[in-house]
């Protein structure tokens, strides 16, 4: 049994040997054959340009008005720049303390709907979570609107926004009342 084992023990020596030549033939082309095409490759890479010199410009904002500020839009009004129907439709706006509901846009109100007070029809306003009571003559929404009219089915808004031409304009708008659809 020792013969029958130190025959085959012999048999796999000399497979492994001749292997291992085999290995080192092979990789010894490889990496020759690397090491002539890493010389054979030549980059083409432009030069970085100088970058420039940065000149900073001082602001002085002291003397300048904000470009949307309330005041420029004042002053313009004043200059004689618009007409005097227009200045007198935002003078009165501009003039007057905002209310809370004029820091949200109009689409993101629903009307939900109206209570009957002894003092009239008074509209549930949504605005995101919360819920608010509007009555005839507040404001609401970005562009100076004013609650003109409340109806079962609809809140009527009169707003002032600037047209194309810059000038300022009436328009009509409305919140109809919206159904639960969560049910």
């Amino acid at each position: 049994m020792k013969a029958k084992n130190a025959g085959l023990w012999l048999f796999l020596a000399i497979g492994l040997t001749q292997l291992q030549g085999c290995i080192s033939d092979d990789q010894e082309s490889l990496v020759t054959w690397m090491q002539q095409e890493r010389e054979s490759i030549k980059p083409n890479v432009k030069p970085i340009p100088e970058p420039t010199t940065f000149e900073p410009y001082q602001y002085l904002s002291e003397s300048l008005l904000e470009p949307f500020s309330k005041e420029k839009l004042a002053s313009i009004l004043k200059s004689g720049q618009a007409t005097t129907r227009q200045s007198a439709l935002i003078e009165a706006e501009l003039s007057r303390r905002q209310e809370p509901l004029e820091a949200f846009p109009l689409d993101t109100m629903s009307m939900v709907g109206t209570m009957q007070r002894k003092d009239g029809l008074i509209a549930l306003v949504k605005v995101g979570a919360l819920l608010y009571q509007v009555r005839s003559g507040q404001y609401l929404g970005q562009n100076y609107g004013r609650v003109i009219g409340i109806r079962e089915n609809e809140l009527q808004i009169r707003e002032i926004a600037q047209d194309a031409a810059g000038e300022w304009i009436e328009r009509p708008a409305a919140l109809q009342l919206q159904e639960d659809t969560s049910k």
